[in-house]
């Protein structure tokens, strides 16, 4: 399932790390870059790391916890990226927090958009995903999203924990995304 995958994600980058190619990645630290990615001086980047061929991190971004970032994707200026697979041609524009979460390939964030991953208000912070019309329990208490490929989401969007966003979703600016309604 998508969140017992980014329960997991720390170890399956460090394992993806062993199998790249040394002449096609700079390898330090647990961090692997492609030699055509370009990454901002003022960018942190803590491994487990993988940044894909021609993918572009932006200034003053911060990369952590398990991060997969694919082909020719972006990561904007002053964005968190944590515990996170990003597939190809994906862009997380600038000022995006994302967290235990699965992005799917050619999905835009635009600024400003949250992934929220923990209930910080709930007494029970179990989070549950809605699939179909079956409300499924996780028993995590951390798991941001699944997004589709293809999905757009507008400026300062925010999903709650354990959104599943089926491919080719439009959120719209300034929606909040709550697919299980808070008891």
């Amino acid at each position: 399932t998508p969140w017992e995958i980014v329960g997991q994600i720390e170890r399956i980058v460090r394992d993806l790390i062993k199998q790249l190619p040394s002449e096609e990645y700079k390898i330090s630290d647990d961090v692997a870059i492609h030699v055509t990615a370009r990454i901002d001086p003022t960018a942190t980047i803590k491994g487990p790391a993988i940044l894909g061929k021609n993918c572009l991190i932006g200034p003053y971004t911060f990369l952590r916890g398990g991060v997969y970032v694919g082909e020719s994707s972006i990561i904007g200026f002053c964005s968190e990226v944590k515990t996170s697979l990003i597939f190809a041609d994906s862009a997380i524009t600038h000022l995006n927090y994302v967290a235990d979460t699965i992005i799917g390939s050619g999905v835009n964030l635009e600024a400003g958009v949250v992934l929220l991953n923990y209930f910080n208000e709930r007494s029970d912070k179990r989070i549950s995903v809605k699939v179909g019309e079956s409300v499924v329990q996780t028993d995590t208490e951390k798991f941001g999203a699944l997004i589709g490929d293809g999905c757009m989401l507008g400026g300062n969007a925010a999903l709650t924990p354990g959104t599943i966003l089926e491919p080719r979703t439009i959120v719209r600016r300034l929606e909040l995304v709550e697919q299980i309604q808070s008891t």
